[in-house]
């Protein structure tokens, strides 16, 4: 069986990789696929996610063993096949390239070809120029700002609502000087 996958981006409008590969095929060679169809370097940290309904995030392959402490399974592009989780055309995935500025390209399932088989993926259909692999600081910066001296409005709110400052002062209160447990 061999999947037809459209590859597009958000960043690039007229770019678009359609990628044919074997069902059998490890999302590690998928990630290849894309890797050279797109000219980047093998040398980023990547990770495939799998979509629910409207591109909602779901289960992640990633590219190397993750130690984390969740009770979800953990996968790996090495030793996951793709017909592992794709089962439908119009199946979506996202494939983030460059995890650091959280950019994706975003795949979809065009055709399920039953009967045939490939031994190596290749790319069938090719338009445009891919995005920047990566970015540098100063353009993560200027996607994402951070406001490096956000201000703390705390006049109104520090005491909660319907204690005033002078409801809050010392004066009234039973302070003992010695032991409190005379």
């Amino acid at each position: 069986m061999i999947y037809r996958l459209t590859i597009i981006s958000d960043e690039v409008d007229d770019f678009m990789r359609e990628i044919q590969i074997s069902s059998e095929a490890t999302f590690l060679d998928l990630h290849k696929a894309i890797v050279k169809a797109c000219g980047y370097t093998d040398d980023q940290i990547t990770l495939f996610t799998m979509c629910e309904d409207g591109w909602e995030k779901g289960q992640e392959i990633t590219l190397e063993e993750m130690d984390t402490d969740s009770y979800e399974d953990s996968y790996i592009m090495s030793e996951t096949h793709l017909d592992e989780f794709i089962e439908d055309e119009k199946q979506h995935m996202l494939y983030t390239y460059d995890l650091l500025a959280d950019r994706n390209f975003f795949i979809e399932v065009s055709e399920i070809i039953t009967g045939k088989s490939l031994t190596a993926p290749k790319v069938s259909r090719s338009m445009g120029n891919p995005p920047q692999q990566s970015l540098d600081f100063d353009e993560i910066m200027a996607r994402n700002p951070i406001d490096a001296s956000p201000s703390l409005d705390i006049d109104d709110d520090l005491y909660g609502e319907g204690i005033s400052e002078e409801d809050n002062d010392l004066e009234g209160l039973d302070i003992c000087d010695g032991n409190p447990y005379d």
